[in-house]
């Protein structure tokens, strides 16, 4: 079994020396570094750095690394995040009708290839009660009214602050969420079945089909007020032809949507992914 890690993630304005100072500092506590991965976005000015080091060995303890971390982002002018690799999250997962997203996320986390706990599955419909039932999840059915959504989203942020959820996953959940709701949870993954910034909104393989696209694509992105336009995490593509119909690019299309918001999810809670100017750096 892999020891536990310290995983950093810090933005910062760019200056000399940043590399140095950080890994001087992890040196000094005796720390091995497992990854170092750093990206300078000219254009902005700014320094984006994830390192990963043994927690085994290190001097300091995991309140210690916190205090300290926060204490050196304070004077390099960023912003810090410091997480633990045996942390497991809670997440929830939205779902409407489909259940190929869902089966596939519940399946990986309890193979231990999403490290994440689920403890709720919400849903606007009832279909795939039986099957979180079965798979010893709970489901929450919560009706969505286009009149009373602001009490739906009530709702929903209540279950998640009742059962400590750290993110929530959007795996073919057929609802916009308010902007109300993000201000109150903005911790958020979705999939969308095209390859943004193609076709956002509905029925985006129907609309692929008319214009006789060669791929269709997944992608995973973070949620924002803007539709269809967060952040991107990952994204897929497959090949189609024209004997293809709306079916074929549907039944394709699972398999990418499958992949891509897996994929998200693990670099998610890998804190391989950072946020900055409303795009990622996904480091690998």
């Amino acid at each position: 079994m892999s020891t536990t890690s310290v995983i950093l993630q810090l933005i910062c304005p760019d200056q000399p020396g940043l590399v140095s100072r950080i890994s001087g500092w992890i040196a000094s506590n005796g720390g091995n570094i497992r990854h170092a991965d750093h990206h300078t976005d000219s254009g902005a000015g700014l320094f984006l750095s994830r390192i990963e080091w043994d927690l085994q060995g290190f001097s300091l303890d995991r309140s210690s690394i916190i205090r300290d971390l926060h204490s050196l982002s304070g004077d390099l002018g960023g912003k810090v995040q410091v997480h633990f690799s045996d942390e497991l999250p809670k997440v929830a997962i939205m779902v409407s009708k489909q259940s190929h997203c869902l089966l596939d996320l519940l399946w990986k986390a309890r193979s231990g290839e999403l490290p994440m706990e689920v403890p709720l599955v919400i849903s606007n419909h009832k279909d795939l009660e039986p099957l979180c039932h079965a798979s010893g999840v709970h489901f929450e059915y919560v009706q969505v009214m286009a009149h009373e959504k602001s009490r739906s989203e009530e709702l929903i942020l209540n279950l998640l602050k009742k059962h400590q959820i750290e993110l929530v996953v959007l795996a073919k959940y057929m609802q916009i969420l308010s902007a109300n709701f993000l201000k109150s949870f903005s911790s958020v993954i979705n999939i969308h079945h095209s390859f943004l910034p193609a076709f956002k909104g509905a029925q985006p393989y129907h609309r692929a089909w008319a214009r006789g696209v060669k791929l269709i694509g997944a992608t995973s992105h973070y949620v924002t007020e803007d539709l269809d336009d967060g952040p991107i995490i990952d994204q897929t593509t497959i090949a189609v032809s024209h004997r293809d119909e709306v079916d074929d690019l549907i039944r394709k299309g699972r398999d990418t949507e499958r992949f891509a918001l897996s994929r998200a999810v693990r670099l998610h809670l890998r804190r391989q992914v950072m946020v900055y100017r409303g795009r990622t750096a996904v480091f690998e």
